[in-house]
């Protein structure tokens, strides 16, 4: 596959869904796996809050700071040439105040080089989406399973499964786009409401768990790769088993020290 080496604007995004074309998101923690992902062909870059998750071993999204995510980002920036990099905003960082979430979000960009910034919440954040746009901040909005209000929604549950919460979610998207969103991500909504979103929206939606009426997808990279070995969700596809090599990998090198056969001849200096 040939891609644009050109870098990406949220602008593009917006044209690739006129155009039909689907976008291609994973997230990403460090510029290693920055590198590699660009190189790939990845529209979107995510520094999701899930790093607090896959990386630092907590329970939820809620304590991942605000720090966490500019050391983070930062780190994915440097190994990006062409994808879209977006960074999560972390819980407290924009709900408390729109002054609040106007320094946060700038800081971020700042710190960190990233072209956007994504928060979670329909109707109650649109003054706080609409206060950034004007400001220059891009934002990406983030409906469905919202992982920073999982204990308000009763856990990691399907959203917009009846009929006046289908309207909800429809109609909170139309007010995310109207208050200037540039995208939106789809989390853990029933396929036939995400088509129906995606096609009620001129600007591009990003599933996950959504079905493939979405204009484009995004999967947290260490669990497709199969590294988070004991997340198993539904909507989730495994395009490599890497815990399995990983384990087998470090298994052969901890035999071969223990019995005396690494370094050998090759890897030591005369």
């Amino acid at each position: 596959m040939t891609v644009d080496a050109k870098p990406l604007t949220t602008l593009d995004l917006i044209r690739m869904k006129a155009e039909g074309k689907r976008i291609v998101s994973l997230t990403c923690y460090d510029a290693l796996h920055a590198r590699l992902l660009d190189a790939a062909g990845v529209d979107v870059v995510l520094v999701g809050d899930s790093v607090n998750q896959v990386v630092a071993g907590r329970e939820s999204t809620l304590s991942a700071t605000l720090d966490q995510m500019i050391y983070h980002g930062a780190a994915v920036r440097r190994g990006l040439a062409r994808a879209l990099l977006v960074i999560d905003l972390p819980f407290l960082t924009y709900q408390v105040s729109v002054e609040e979430a106007i320094r946060n979000a700038g800081r971020t960009l700042q710190e960190t080089g990233a072209q956007a910034v994504k928060r979670e919440g329909g109707a109650p954040m649109v003054r706080t989406v609409k206060a950034l746009v004007e400001r220059g901040i891009p934002v990406m909005g983030h409906l469905g399973l919202t992982p920073q209000s999982v204990h308000a929604l009763g856990g990691y549950r399907v959203q917009g499964r009846t009929p006046e919460s289908a309207e909800r979610l429809l109609a909170e998207a139309r007010l995310l786009e109207d208050a200037g969103a540039f995208g939106l991500v789809l989390e853990l909504v029933p396929a036939p409401l995400a088509e129906r979103i995606s096609h009620g929206l001129t600007i591009p939606t990003i599933g996950i768990g959504a079905g493939a009426g979405c204009d484009g997808q995004v999967l947290v990279l260490p669990d497709m790769l199969g590294l988070n070995t004991g997340f198993k969700p539904k909507f989730l596809k495994r395009y490599a088993e890497l815990g399995d090599a990983v384990r087998e990998a470090v298994g052969r090198y901890a035999a071969e020290v223990r019995e005396g056969r690494y370094p050998g001849p090759d890897q030591s200096f005369d």
